[in-house]
């Protein structure tokens, strides 16, 4: 699992329900967890929770908002040779 994503850089994200007024266009994405050809973009994170837009197997026509955790991500990497992996912060800043 992605060890930049320490307490320093989950504190810089905003908590659940935090942002409720900002349109889905312009939540800021902070986090990119990516396997293969799988994407989750965390915008919001509390205790074991990320809310953010996830993309199963590329494709973007059945994307979706919604929560995932940590702990099902880390789950994911114990699937045969798959690992789950987030970019590093200074490849990753945050973005809409």
């Amino acid at each position: 699992m992605c060890s930049e994503t320490k307490k320093e850089r989950l504190k810089k994200i905003l908590k659940l329900y935090e942002t409720e007024k900002i349109p889905l266009k312009g939540k800021l994405i902070h986090i990119h967890f990516l396997m293969n050809n799988c994407d989750w973009y965390s915008a919001k994170y509390e205790k074991d929770d990320f809310w953010g837009y996830v993309i199963f197997n590329g494709d973007t026509t059945n994307a979706e908002w919604g929560h995932f955790s940590l702990t099902q991500l880390k789950a994911l990497k114990n699937v045969d040779w798959i690992e789950v992996t987030c970019e590093t912060e200074e490849r990753w800043q945050a973005k809409t």
